[in-house]
């Protein structure tokens, strides 16, 4: 009774074996251009890869070393809001007012509350001091203030 069932076994094992790896050639002739061009692909990559590296590790040995860049220092004595800049770009005493609070971190509720006016103000105030220094965002603001040494 065993001698049977282990002939049964064996032979399933091998038909299953036989199927599979007729499955697996019908699976690389099917796609088989699809295997190459990966293969190839990856290959080119790896060589990229590769040729890459070495031109990176080429390219920082024949760099010369960066000059170190002083720190920008900021001039000496107290801030003062560039005028001529401000009067340039249009920008009233207000707005600068509005723009060194948004420079502060705080909020348009926190502006309006910090300038007793109404938020819808410090709003329209906002957008005209973005219009004026071309920004798109607070912090951008914040940036091209800077840079115009409307604030410190």
């Amino acid at each position: 009774m065993l001698l049977p069932l282990l002939g049964y076994g064996a032979a399933l094992g091998l038909l299953t074996a036989a199927l599979r790896f007729g499955e697996y050639r019908f699976l690389v002739i099917e796609h088989s251009i699809a295997i190459y061009s990966a293969l190839v692909a990856a290959l080119f990559a790896g060589l990229g890869l590769w040729l890459g590296r070495g031109v990176a590790r080429r390219h920082r040995e024949e760099a010369p070393a960066a000059p170190a860049d002083p720190v920008a220092q900021p001039p000496a004595g107290p801030f003062t809001v560039d005028d001529r800049q401000r009067g340039a770009l249009g920008i009233t005493p207000r707005e600068l007012e509005v723009l060194a609070l948004i420079a502060d971190g705080l909020s348009n509720r926190e502006i309006s509350d910090r300038l007793c006016v109404s938020e819808n103000t410090v709003k329209t105030h906002s957008s005209r001091l973005f219009d004026k220094l071309g920004a798109k965002r607070r912090t951008q603001a914040v940036h091209l203030g800077k840079a115009a040494r409307l604030i410190p």
